[in-house]
């Protein structure tokens, strides 16, 4: 068994969201780590009311229950004419990425605002295997909401939300361009130099042998 083999661990991604999954497998990829998802049916009641204390909440319940690292990510979408909504609750505003995004569309009009700006946030917490959080950050993305969908790529409200620096919404941007200006690009990038260094320390919790 080779020495890479012996220091690989596992990291469960604690989100079932398919878009988070690749985003942090991409961004995690020179990492050597084994990236999972959380298990299937394991849900757990985001109660905080804040991205941070929801990272927190989801990366200690993910750890604790898997006995492995958990990375946890809470990200939303804050609108100024909305008063910050749908903030915390981005990923509950409605049942699909579709329905969601008309509903946003919908109450900015209603809000007769000609104020279109915006921001994502993103909140990132790693736990240990026996939940106690070890990192955290945050990271920003200004910009504001188009009236129409723009772009076929991305996830949630990504063809609404336009950065002006690159004239482009999250949907049309290319892995590249959204690893380094979105939200969870930032923050990751915040976040990444202590992440690689405390999950290759051989003197912290036993590797996982794959």
């Amino acid at each position: 068994m080779s020495s890479s083999q012996i220091s690989k661990r596992i990291l469960i991604i604690a989100s079932g969201n398919a878009g988070k999954i690749r985003e942090f497998s991409n961004l995690l990829a020179h990492i050597p780590l084994e990236i999972r998802p959380q298990p299937t049916g394991l849900h757990v009641e985001e109660t905080g009311s804040s991205f941070s204390a929801n990272a927190r909440i989801k990366a200690t319940a993910i750890a604790a229950a898997t006995g492995q690292w958990a990375l946890a990510d809470d990200s939303g979408l804050s609108v100024a004419a909305l008063n910050g909504a749908p903030g915390v609750h981005s990923a509950r505003y409605a049942e699909n990425d579709e329905a969601r995004i008309a509903r946003l569309l919908n109450e900015l009009e209603a809000a007769k605002s000609s104020d279109r700006s915006a921001h994502f946030t993103a909140a990132l917490a790693v736990a240990d295997p026996s939940g106690k959080i070890r990192l955290e950050v945050e990271g920003e993305c200004p910009g504001m909401i188009l009236k129409t969908p723009r772009g076929e790529g991305g996830f949630g409200y990504d063809p609404v939300f336009y950065v002006p620096e690159v004239g482009q919404t999250f949907a049309e941007m290319g892995k590249v361009a959204k690893a380094r200006l979105g939200h969870r690009g930032r923050a990751f990038n915040a976040l990444e130099p202590e992440l690689s260094q405390l999950l290759t320390d051989p003197s912290e919790s036993p590797a996982v042998l794959t």
